[in-house]
């Protein structure tokens, strides 16, 4: 446990009961808001984020900014914190989330469910959906925000924007189109593009398309990240594809929440590292992120229902499965994909607004239930509305095999959540001390030092972050003291509302957002945006 040394206890009291609640709301041209923090960390474990072994010593941070990494002297006026037994190392990136509306509400903009994992920021218009207006965006975040955020162009919702959901390759005028929202999104600070192409309407986009696009980003010196096509039997295509985008673009590629889904071809993680592996031999930039779980989330239509069929509006997909002919070839179609998830059993109900009482469980458990056939609940669901799912489908061993690359970085694929009636991932709470404290500290996996690496500088490379990321005087002050005896996910599939434990400290640009394991509503995160060329 941190212990406040005597002669600094009143100090400290007095001065973070001044330290500014909130950033000013501001501009580009703005000053940022900078905290009256002045703080020594003495006897610290020092992970700096390269994934060199640990070292002993203090870390000042003054301001917004690190100080001092090392052995630091008496500072006059500075607070003293002893860490003695505590690791101190960068905030953690996560390089994909989908927090982009939770930001900008009243309660969801403190990102909490982060923060407590020691989460400092946040990458949003990730599976390339997300807010097309990137200024305006900005703007709203600017207003207070309690991690840093990155933002990317978000194909799928500019393509929807142009030529709405249509399964069909765009027009010369609305390539153009679409070049010049990509365009414009660069220009207003974000970082890249992302794609989601297993949904709508991005699904339908050819790879010559999405190289035109790429084409831009890289253009304006961003990052290609992807959903990719498919993450189970087609896995390698896939991947192939992401790398000839990122060949015929320029752009560094980098493939999100890297996975073997079904058990067809579970053990197919080492042919996927191969020809990446490969690929990276040959001078392509491509690196990927990974979530440390067995199961996915996202929608239940995406995951069983064929992209053939998804066109249009909903109202549009409903009349299909009305349909005398189209009907029963829809309805064979997804009872095969049960079929592979084992009649519904891998399949559990994260949120379906119609129906609470069906959160949590298994779309068998649900049909057993209601004495109904799985199909048909599936069918009840998506004439409601749908419902959001998650999906076990991966394997332990795959799991392991991505962890252990230098090039897969630690994300979460979640988003701002509070405790309620939904049952979602517990990946929104639980992801980064999942991997550091579970497997690399508990397990032995990976050591501690990579598994830190893999949260840190890792991603702050991916990104090109020339100020965060790595514990180096100058540097940002986005940092995180946590205690590795317990530093673990508490959040379960069963029970996901469940915050992290063991976070100590969390400073976001030097703001103190965890006090000496006491959570404070700080918004103290600030928009980064890229540099326009």
């Amino acid at each position: 446990m941190s212990r406040i040394l005597p002669a600094a206890l009143v100090l400290l009291s007095f001065a973070f009961a001044f330290l500014p609640s909130a950033p000013i709301p501001s501009t580009e041209a703005a000053e940022p808001n900078v905290p009256d923090t002045n703080i020594i960390f003495r006897n610290a474990t020092i992970y700096d984020g390269t994934g060199e072994k640990p070292t002993k010593g203090d870390v000042h941070i003054k301001g917004d900014k690190i100080a001092a990494v090392g052995k630091v002297g008496k500072i006059k006026g500075a607070m003293e914190v002893d860490a003695e037994g505590l690791v101190i190392c960068p905030g953690f990136i996560d390089l994909h989330t989908h927090c982009d509306s939770g930001l900008t509400s009243k309660t969801g903009r403190f990102n909490k469910n982060y923060i407590t994992q020691g989460c400092t920021l946040a990458v949003t218009g990730n599976c390339g959906s997300g807010p097309v207006d990137v200024a305006a965006y900005f703007r709203n975040l600017d207003e207070g925000v309690g991690t840093n955020v990155i933002h990317l162009a978000t194909h799928n919702s500019i393509r929807n924007r142009v030529m709405g959901n249509a399964n069909r390759a765009p027009t010369a005028d609305e390539l153009k189109k679409m070049e010049e929202l990509v365009d414009r999104a660069m220009k207003d600070g974000a970082w890249g593009m992302s794609t989601g192409l297993i949904y709508n309407p991005g699904t339908y986009a050819k790879t010559d398309e999405i190289i035109a696009l790429a084409k831009v980003v890289n253009k304006h010196g961003g990052m290609y990240a992807s959903h990719i096509r498919n993450e189970s039997g087609a896995l390698l295509d896939a991947v192939e594809e992401a790398l000839l985008i990122g060949k015929e673009s320029g752009c560094r590629v980098h493939i999100s929440h890297i996975k073997a889904s079904g058990k067809a071809v579970w053990g197919s993680s080492g042919r996927a590292v191969a020809l990446i592996e490969n690929a990276r031999k040959k001078g392509a930039q491509v690196t990927a992120d990974q979530y440390p779980y067995i199961a996915s989330s996202t929608s239940l239509r995406a995951t069983l229902v064929p992209t053939k069929y998804r066109e249009g509006t909903n109202k549009e997909f409903v009349a299909r499965l009305d349909d005398p002919k189209i009907g029963p070839q829809l309805k064979a179609d997804i009872e095969k994909a049960l079929g592979g998830r084992e009649g519904g059993k891998t399949i559990q109900i994260a949120r379906y607004s119609p129906n609470a009482k069906w959160n949590g469980k298994t779309i068998a458990a649900i049909a057993e239930a209601e004495k109904k056939q799985p199909i048909d609940i599936v069918l009840e669901i998506e004439r409601n509305g749908g419902a959001q799912i998650v999906n076990f489908g991966m394997s332990e061993d795959d799991v392991r095999i991505y962890m252990k690359q230098p090039w897969v970085a630690t994300a979460s694929d979640g988003g701002v959540q509070s405790p309620g009636p939904t049952v979602p991932h517990p990946r929104n709470y639980g992801t980064f001390p999942r991997k550091i404290g579970y497997y690399a500290i508990e397990e032995k996996l990976i050591p501690v030092e990579f598994a830190i690496r893999s949260s840190t500088g890792l991603p702050a490379d991916i990104l090109k972050l020339t100020d965060r990321g790595y514990l180096k005087p100058g540097y940002f002050a986005d940092v995180v003291i946590f205690d590795p005896k317990t530093f673990r996910d508490t959040a379960t599939f069963e029970k996901p509302h469940q915050f992290a434990v063991g976070v100590k400290w969390v400073l976001v640009n030097g703001h103190v957002a965890i006090n000496n394991g006491e959570y404070r509503n700080i918004l103290g995160g600030r928009v980064l945006r890229h540099a326009v060329r």
